[in-house]
């Protein structure tokens, strides 16, 4: 319990030391809509700390048996794709206002959440599916994500994700059509079935078990299910070499909403998850830190220490970011970086919801030169959900 407290009392520091280091200006804080006076200094620090922080890991199992073992120096961008789906199905399960406290127990769903994201190969959105998925999408294991291989990939995984039932949508050409959002959003009626297990306390899932299998509720109801909850992601281009500066408070903007679950970006091989802003600079997480794979085989839970920041958020400058990005929204909304329309377009091919792909992986797509780790012919493009 010491050395717990010892690391809170640092990140307090830390973040404290954030605090003082922001700019002298009368603007507030925005942190994924929830918005924040300088003095509201220990609310601010609850947020930021609240949010799930994946960076790079080492000595995991090696990713489809004989593959890399760590991702550091080509996982940031998978790293980034994993925070921003945890926004979503945080503010899902336990809503925007829950906050993560290292000296209180944490509800069953923050548990089970956070095991969906786990290193090893049975969990839903680990970095195992996410890069053995990406062959799919023409990327070798090891090798560097753009942000839309990355969408494309969460958009395939979440096909298989039983207990959110989520869908990703992702926009093409700055377009969001409703009427496509609206039949991938439609599913035939079912009964939500569930079975009692112990990793409904909170508890590691059994080896082979995914986190949908795993995590077991008792039977509550069998009322159906025809409508799943939306992830909605638009890639945007909001320049050519740097961001026009009409973009600008359209993109602070999209950090204000309360359906907000952040924005992907950066610069090509350097990928960060934005959550916020302060007068003309963005708050992000960074992933460029290479941690210990968790311990997930001993049957006790999960030491979540390191999944939350306990080291100061960053800082840039809106006008340093590359204009590609990824807006990420929970639901829809009119803004002018992009375009939203009811039908359709006519000259586009038939709209096709996603259906589950067929995952065959072997040991043949891992990458063959460390060289073409930072290498990407993927244009990129900002990712705002």
């Amino acid at each position: 319990m010491e050395s717990v407290l010892a690391k809170y009392e640092n990140q307090v520091n830390v973040f404290s030391e954030f605090l003082e280091a922001l700019p002298d200006v009368d603007e507030p804080v925005w942190i994924l809509g929830a918005c924040y006076d300088l003095k509201e200094k220990s609310e601010l620090l609850s947020d930021v700390r609240s949010r799930l922080w994946f960076t790079y890991r080492k000595k995991f199992s090696p990713i489809g048996g004989t593959g890399p073992s760590s991702d550091a120096g080509w996982g940031c961008m998978l790293r980034c794709g994993q925070m921003i789906l945890a926004q979503a199905l945080v503010c899902r399960h336990l809503g925007r206002d829950w906050r993560w406290d290292p000296e209180k127990c944490q509800p069953k769903e923050y548990h089970r959440i956070l095991h969906c994201f786990l290193d090893k190969k049975d969990s839903c959105y680990s970095i195992h599916q996410m890069a053995q998925m990406g062959v799919g999408e023409g990327k070798s294991v090891g090798e560097w994500y753009g942000p839309n291989t990355v969408a494309q990939v969460l958009k395939k995984l979440a096909l298989f994700d039983d207990w959110n039932t989520m869908t990703v949508y992702v926009s093409m050409d700055n377009t969001v059509v409703i009427e496509d959002i609206k039949k991938q959003c439609k599913q035939p009626g079912r009964e939500s079935r569930s079975r009692a297990g112990p990793c409904g306390r909170g508890e590691v899932p059994a080896s082979g078990q995914s986190c949908s299998e795993a995590q077991g509720m008792t039977l509550q109801s069998q009322r159906p299910l025809d409508w799943r909850p939306l992830l909605l992601v638009i890639p945007l281009r909001m320049g050519i070499n740097s961001i026009n500066p009409v973009y600008i408070q359209a993109f602070k903007e999209c950090f204000k909403m309360p359906q907000s679950c952040g924005v992907l970006g950066g610069k090509p091989n350097l990928a960060y998850y934005f959550i916020g802003f302060i007068d003309d600079e963005l708050i992000y997480l960074d992933p460029h830190t290479t941690q210990q794979a968790v311990d997930t085989e001993s049957g006790s839970a999960v030491d979540d220490q390191s999944y939350h920041c306990q080291r100061t958020p960053h800082r840039m400058k809106i006008t340093s970011l590359d204009p590609s990005v990824a807006l990420e929204l929970l639901k829809k909304r009119n803004l002018r970086m992009f375009e939203l329309v009811e039908k359709h377009p006519s000259h586009w091919p038939p709209f096709v919801p996603p259906t589950k792909p067929e995952v065959q992986t072997t040991g043949a797509e891992f990458i063959e030169s460390p060289d073409k780790l930072f290498e990407s012919e993927e244009e990129f493009e900002i990712l705002n959900v």
